[in-house]
């Protein structure tokens, strides 16, 4: 699903830099070579990166 309309970048992409350590949509939007432009996928953005440690810390939990 897309996230960013304006960079175009989807809720994969997103998930993907996350994992790649990125912790902040600056860092983000730096990992897929782009910048912020209008800032509206900012708030959608930082609850997947919110969402994302949960889910990685479940996981080793569970282990």
């Amino acid at each position: 699903m897309y996230i960013c309309l304006c960079n175009g970048l989807t809720d994969a992409q997103i998930r993907g830099a996350i994992a790649a350590g990125a912790s902040r949509p600056k860092e983000v939007y730096a990992a897929c070579n782009c910048n912020a432009q209008c800032g509206c996928c900012t708030g959608t953005m930082l609850s997947i990166i919110r969402d994302q440690p949960a889910a990685a810390s479940e996981a080793a939990a569970g282990d």
